[in-house]
């Protein structure tokens, strides 16, 4: 078991250096000459009514308790980018999504007498000049009615822009998920459907999931 120690130390690497690792991601001329605008879906129900005190890019950790969340660990991270394949700069990414057990960070959420106290369920990050963000999270569940799937809002100079989800590539409840179902076009579904891989050096299972987000609008300079 990993010492409190190294877990707190782990954390205050992480969130010290998540931006240059999402930086380090992106590989010049990777992208199509046309990308597929990221379809929007709906909020849901569960977005926090009262949001925690706590809501950076690492949902594992909640402020400095030594117990983290429980789950597969995941670095979900990618771009977001203009109609025209540009990062954005300054994009506030925020995604929330419930915990191992199927709860929300939510007072109406389900199964809430054994939601997870030391997962955080919701964080956000501003984009640097790559258009970059990464979190460190968990592997999306599911829950009844619902394939596993993470929540995600974009906001514009406090102005929201977009709001998806995205969900786990191969996952067999992708084909009974209404929302997902929804999306006819194969190129549409298949852009906000991702692999979540195994870190090969790592040495816990963690994972790795890359999800871009292509915004249908081109900002003001």
């Amino acid at each position: 078991m990993t010492s409190p120690r190294i877990q707190s130390l782990s954390r205050r690497l992480f969130l010290g250096s998540s931006a240059v690792v999402a930086a380090s991601l992106y590989v010049p001329g990777v992208f199509a000459e046309e990308l597929v605008k990221t379809p929007a879906q709906t909020e849901g129900p569960f977005y926090p009514d009262k949001l925690p005190l706590d809501t950076d890019n690492d949902l594992l950790v909640i402020n400095d308790k030594l117990t983290p969340g429980v789950g597969e660990i995941t670095y979900l991270s990618g771009r977001i980018l203009d109609s025209k394949g540009n990062p954005i700069r300054n994009a506030a990414v925020e995604i929330w999504q419930c915990d191992n057990g199927g709860a929300y960070l939510h007072s109406k959420t389900g199964n809430a007498e054994k939601a997870d106290k030391n997962f955080q369920g919701f964080g956000r990050f501003v984009t640097g000049s790559t258009g970059e963000y990464l979190f460190r999270t968990i592997k999306p569940v599911p829950y009844p009615g619902r394939s596993p799937h993470v929540h995600f809002k974009i906001k514009l100079k406090g102005k929201d822009v977009l709001t998806t989800q995205c969900y786990i590539k191969g996952h067999p409840g992708n084909e009974k998920d209404g929302i997902w179902r929804n999306m006819r076009d194969e190129k549409i579904r298949d852009s906000v459907t991702v692999d979540f891989v195994p870190i090969k050096e790592s040495k816990i299972g963690e994972l790795a999931a890359k999800f871009d987000l292509v915004l249908g609008v081109t900002p003001e300079a």
